[in-house]
């Protein structure tokens, strides 16, 4: 699908600290932006959601749903074509029928309820049943709509094991009070983490993905990242996905929870940039000795994952599940949030990387995470760019590779946490008085 090249990474090693100032990009520059705007607003939107809906037009309607979703296009034209294919909903593919609903997800939050409400009660993909379900929920978060919704759910998929099924149900009935609780002691992940021996990267969010929050640094043995004069170093970092999805559907918010660092690389996908990103694997995503740099799996776990038969399978989550909460301390291993990279990894989602952007912040002035850029669920940190050079004159997302790469080894863990619901960004004064 088209809205999906955008994570598509052509691994490029980068071994060591990169200079701001050394990296470029002729995809910032003032000519290639205005083009850029020209042809999504002109062609992508205006002319593809003014066409007749039918097969020769679908795939422009399916670029103008993607369009829609990483750049908040709002207005007239758009909502015309989101009715237009409301209409000829029956007709589309899955890939047209999904990024439909992750548009209207994105900039339409109460103007189709009805007409997704009919779409719920037809569905019978059970991914797709979910973005409705989560559409209609966020509209109304009554205990009466998320009983109804939970319902239709069972039966519609009375025998469906699917693992969005699985964590629908539990986001329809604890999100609501999740957002309310108290976070763990932040302070003992900190000290647990120390006697890890790896270096881990910690991402502090709000519930409400629309604040950008921010990230540190510690290192193997457990000091953080400070610059030259002792203070610690702090990275702006967006945790919030375009369309604004929950965790566990695929294009959502970047999930909370332990992430494996695998190293960095450097994109050529434009929109990500040159600047180095760091690969992040999720649980379920490639192999579990990959995730748990070998330091963790037994062999014989390691044995059963390679072979994935059915007789090893129900003990291998098992043992990968205990060695994953084993990363926590004791006292955050049931706070339930921690396990929404589990579950989304469960539930087929990959590619969620730390990363830059060459994306123009433009697009979203006004937003509470402007000039930061939302992405289709990684973590972006805020990059700014000289549209008459080409190179970079801020990026968070460079320096946080290089923190990361100023003391030895090349891999190691990073864990998002939403600390409260706040609705500011995170700040400095907050994130110090945690370390202090």
């Amino acid at each position: 699908m088209k809205y999906l090249l955008l994570l598509l990474l052509l691994p490029v090693n980068a071994r060591t600290q990169t200079r701001r100032e050394d990296i470029y990009t002729d995809f910032v520059l003032y000519n290639r932006r205005v083009a850029l705007e020209k042809d999504l607003h002109d062609r992508i939107i205006g002319k593809h959601f003014s066409l007749p809906l039918n097969s020769d037009s679908e795939d422009g309607y399916l670029s103008g749903c993607w369009a829609v979703s990483q750049f908040l296009f709002d207005g007239p034209g758009v909502m015309e074509g989101f009715r237009r294919l409301f209409a000829g909903y029956d007709s589309l593919s899955y890939d047209t029928r999904r990024a439909l609903l992750e548009a209207v997800y994105a900039v339409a939050p109460d103007k189709f309820v009805s007409r997704i409400g009919t779409l719920l009660d037809h569905e019978t993909d059970a991914r797709l049943f979910a973005l409705c379900a989560v559409y209609l929920f966020r509209n109304d978060t009554s205990t009466d709509n998320a009983n109804r919704l939970k319902i239709r759910l069972v039966e519609k998929f009375p025998a469906d094991t699917l693992a969005t099924l699985s964590e629908l149900t539990g986001y329809l009935s604890n999100h609501g009070s999740q957002v309310t609780h108290r976070t763990p002691d932040i302070r003992e992940l900190l000290s647990y983490r120390r006697h890890d021996g790896q270096k881990t990267i910690y991402s502090f969010q709000r519930w409400d993905r629309d604040y950008p929050g921010l990230a540190i640094v510690q290192n193997p043995d457990g000091s953080f990242v400070r610059d030259g004069h002792g203070r610690l170093q702090v990275f702006q970092q967006l945790a919030r996905s375009g369309p604004n999805l929950p965790y566990f559907i695929t294009n959502g918010n970047t999930p909370q929870g332990v992430f494996s660092i695998q190293g960095t690389d450097v994109s050529r996908t434009n929109f990500i940039g040159p600047t180095p990103n760091l690969q992040l694997l999720l649980p379920f995503e490639g192999s579990w000795n990959k995730y748990f740099h070998d330091s963790l799996v037994d062999p014989r776990t390691v044995s059963a994952i390679m072979v994935h038969t059915p007789e090893t399978r129900d003990e291998m989550q098992t043992d990968s599940l205990d060695l994953y909460l084993r990363l926590l301390p004791p006292g955050w291993r049931r706070y339930t949030p921690m396990m929404e990279a589990w579950a989304a990894g469960r539930a087929g989602r990959t590619e969620i990387i730390a990363h830059g952007t060459t994306i123009d912040p433009e697009y979203f002035k006004g937003k509470p995470f402007y000039p930061l850029t939302p992405t289709m669920g990684c973590l972006c940190a805020k990059e700014l760019w000289n549209p008459t050079s080409g190179h970079l004159l801020v990026s968070e997302q460079n320096n946080l590779v290089n923190a990361f790469l100023s003391g030895p080894g090349r891999t190691g863990y990073l864990i998002v946490i939403n600390i409260d619901d706040q609705r500011k960004p995170v700040s400095r004064e907050e994130v110090e008085a945690l370390v202090k």
